[in-house]
C-alpha cells in the first residue's frame, strides 16, 4: 500500500514536471497568439532606450527588440521599465523579453534567465561639469554625486572615493540635479554619458575620468523560459556576427564601442 501511495506520489510529480516544463514553454506561441511581443526596455536612457518628440520609445535597444518581433514575425509592444522593477516585470510575467541596460551579474542570473552570449558591455565613469577640472576619482572626495537608486557602482564611488552620493530614481531627476548644482557629477555608465556629452545641451560638460569596472550587459527572458533564451542566444551571436550591433551604435550616433567591435571580430 506504502509503495503504491509513493508511486503515485512520484508520478504526480512527473506529470506535474511535465506539465510546468509544458506551459512555461508555451511562451513563444503565446507571443505568436497574441501577435505581439511584449518587450521592457529603458525610457530613459538616450540613445540605448528614450522618448521622442511623439512620446514614442527609440534607440538601440528598442532597435534590437524589433528585430526579436520581426524574427517572430509579430508586433512589438514597448514596456517603459527602470532598474527596481525591469526583473519583477519578468517575473509577474508583464514582459516576455527584457532589453534594458542590465548589467550581467551572477546574483541577477539566480532571479531571471540571460541567454550567452552578452550583446553590448559598459563601465562607469561621470558627468561634470568642465570647469571643476575633475581629473581623477579622487576629486570626488567630499562632493555631493549624483546616482541612481540601486545602481552597483553608488557604494563603491562612496566607499572608494570618499563621494557623499544622492540617489534618484531615475536619471531625469538626475540630470535635472546635476544641471541645478546640486550635485558635482553624475555617476553612470560611460555609454550614456559618451551620448550626453554629444548633445549641445550639455556642452558645458564632460566625461573626465578613466573608466573603471567595465562589464557587461544581459538581455533576459524569464527563467524557464529555455526554448526563447536557446532562440536569443543564437539572435545575439548574430547581431554580433553581422555587425548589427555596431550598424545601431552608428546610427543612433554611438562611437564604435571596443567590445562591440571584439565581439563582431569573434563572431564574423
Amino acid at each position: 500500500m506504502r509503495r503504491k501511495h509513493l508511486i503515485t506520489i512520484a508520478t504526480s510529480l512527473v506529470v506535474s514536471a511535465l506539465g510546468f516544463t509544458t506551459a512555461m514553454a508555451d511562451v513563444l506561441e503565446t507571443i505568436k497568439e497574441r501577435g505581439t511581443l511584449i518587450v521592457g526596455v529603458k525610457a530613459d536612457y538616450k540613445p540605448y532606450g528614450f522618448l521622442d518628440p511623439s512620446g514614442d520609445v527609440i534607440g538601440i535597444e528598442p532597435d534590437l527588440a524589433k528585430d526579436v518581433a520581426d524574427k517572430l514575425g509579430v508586433d512589438v509592444e514597448y514596456v517603459p521599465v527602470v532598474s527596481s522593477n525591469r526583473m519583477q516585470f519578468l517575473e509577474q510575467g508583464k514582459i516576455d523579453l527584457m532589453i534594458a541596460t542590465m548589467t550581467d551579474r551572477p546574483d541577477r542570473r539566480e532571479v531571471v534567465l540571460i541567454p550567452d552570449p552578452n550583446y553590448y558591455s559598459s563601465g562607469t565613469n561621470i558627468l561634470a561639469l568642465k570647469s571643476l577640472g575633475l581629473t581623477k576619482w579622487e576629486d570626488l572626495r567630499g562632493k555631493p554625486v549624483c546616482g541612481i537608486q540601486g545602481a552597483f557602482y553608488n557604494k563603491a564611488t562612496s566607499q572608494n572615493y570618499g563621494a557623499e552620493i544622492v540617489a534618484f530614481k531615475g536619471t531625469a531627476e538626475a540630470y535635472s540635479a546635476l544641471k541645478a548644482g546640486n550635485c558635482a557629477a553624475f555617476v553612470y555608465d560611460d555609454s550614456a554619458i559618451v551620448a550626453k556629452t554629444n548633445d549641445p545641451e550639455w556642452a558645458d560638460y564632460e566625461m573626465p575620468l578613466q573608466t573603471i569596472d567595465d562589464a557587461p550587459w544581459g538581455l533576459a527572458v524569464a527563467l524557464g523560459e529555455d526554448n526563447f533564451a536557446q532562440m536569443m542566444s543564437d539572435m545575439i551571436v548574430d547581431w554580433h556576427k553581422t555587425g548589427r550591433i555596431l550598424e545601431l551604435e552608428t546610427k543612433w550616433g554611438v562611437e564604435n564601442t571596443p567590445f562591440a567591435k571584439a565581439m563582431h571580430e569573434e563572431y564574423k
